[in-house]
């Protein structure tokens, strides 16, 4: 595919970035059922969230290109090959991972409405509404944004540089993979959906992988692209989870239980490797000093805030003093990584646990460098809850650069989970 020749006939005419409503994480999907089962009538906001304010996305995006694309992710509704493959596909080794009811609900699904409000140089962008409804509109938003920032930066770019840029763009990725290649025992998948450069270059990225990296490579979180490129789709939960079960908490007592609950519910769902915890959402130490002995007889564990040597180190203390072997557990590293990391990361721990990487950003976005004054960089944008039933959520992380909520709530989320001091690190993205 000519990628460049594709992106400078955009110009010409609305080309929908989002096609699909498995144009999305897998995980989404998984939670997504879980809450269609087990809080079906909770009601909770969705808001973007620029922590780059230095780049003005509304003076960048046209607000009606915004809404034309918003509305056509509207009117979109599943194909019947997309359920054939929800439905009859074998996933983490499961046939029928979604339930008929959740797969009759989601067949008939469309987006709820969404309110945009320009700010400044900034959108506000928010979406409400029951829980499992309006969860979903998290990943083709930010997708929308991500690709229609880098529209409006290519837009002013020839056909040749063009060419050119992603000629470049190829190159360096290649060359990471051929870096990779070198990783004996290396796992690896594509996490990149979220913040991607375009569908089309997700798509490209993942099939370099594919030929690049053979067995090393797992496959990748984006359902629609696991589907046409009959790869694994891969995921399992994130902090959307924990952030609105706490919000939903009464008394501080069932506020330190909830991101416990959380995991209760979802083994009661899920076995084998889709039983992996994501403990930082509230401090990775606290979280794993107070749980239950049934967790540490789970998967593995993922690591997405702070340090990552130093979060995988609290995870192989923690086994040891559960009695496991850290040798038949998996760690899966996730935040900001690029080669030069995963290969350290790898170095430093395969052999002491199963290690692997869900390589995000800098997989899928790696445009640094390539267009004037760095306009192609990643940056970093997500689009969180902000309130369920009312209640403001909160999420801590490992890295208070992470951390959102109103200061009196998290004041309080780190008096009930004793969060002590913490070593900020950069939000690469």
């Amino acid at each position: 595919m000519d990628i460049a020749t594709r992106v400078y006939n955009h110009r010409w005419k609305l080309d929908p970035i989002v096609r699909s409503l498995i144009d999305t994480d897998f995980y989404k999907l998984l939670m997504c059922q879980s809450v269609f089962t087990n809080h079906p009538d909770t009601q909770v906001t969705f808001s973007l969230i620029n922590r780059a304010s230095h780049i003005p996305l509304a003076a960048l995006i046209d607000e009606g290109e915004l809404r034309e694309q918003l509305d056509h992710i509207r009117g979109l509704s599943l194909s019947r090959g997309e359920s054939t493959f929800l439905r009859g596909n074998t996933f983490y080794g499961k046939r029928q991972m979604f339930r008929p009811d959740f797969m009759e609900w989601f067949e008939t699904f469309r987006l709820p409405p969404y309110h945009l409000e320009r700010v400044g140089d900034q959108y506000e962008l928010t979406f409400e509404g029951n829980w499992a409804e309006a969860m979903l509109w998290e990943i083709p938003a930010l997708a929308v944004l991500m690709e229609l920032r880098s529209r409006a930066v290519l837009g002013r770019m020839k056909r040749f540089e063009l060419q050119v840029l992603y000629a470049r763009a190829m190159t360096r990725l290649w060359e990471k993979i051929k870096q990779l290649q070198g990783i004996d025992g290396l796992r690896i998948a594509d996490f990149g959906t979220r913040r991607r450069h375009s569908f089309l270059w997700q798509d490209w990225c993942v099939q370099a992988m594919i030929e690049g990296l053979g067995d090393k490579f797992a496959g990748t979180s984006n359902c629609l692209i696991a589907m046409r490129r009959e790869v694994e789709a891969i995921g399992t939960n994130a902090h959307e989870l924990p952030m609105v079960y706490a919000a939903l908490a009464d008394t501080d007592e069932a506020l330190a239980q909830a991101p416990y609950q959380v995991l209760a519910d979802w083994q009661s769902e899920h076995s084998g490797n889709l039983r992996i915890i994501l403990p930082d959402t509230y401090g990775t130490e606290g979280f794993l000093a107070r749980a239950p002995d049934w967790l540490s007889d789970w998967t593995g564990i993922r690591i997405d805030s702070g340090d990552p040597a130093t979060g995988a180190e609290t995870a192989i203390r923690w086994w040891q003093s559960r009695g496991q072997d850290p040798r038949n557990k998996l760690v899966i590293f996730s935040d900001g990584l690029d080669v030069e990391k995963i290969a350290e990361l790898h170095a430093r721990f395969s052999g002491r646990v199963k290690v692997s990487f869900g390589w995000g950003t800098l997989l899928t976005n790696d445009f640094r460098g390539f267009a004037p004054d760095d306009g192609l960089a990643p940056f970093s944008l997500v689009c969180k809850a902000q309130s369920a039933n009312g209640r403001p959520t909160v999420k801590l992380s490992d890295n208070p650069h992470k951390a959102m909520g109103p200061e009196d709530q998290i004041a309080r989320y780190k008096h009930v989970f004793s969060v002590g001091k913490q070593s900020a690190q950069p939000v690469i993205v």
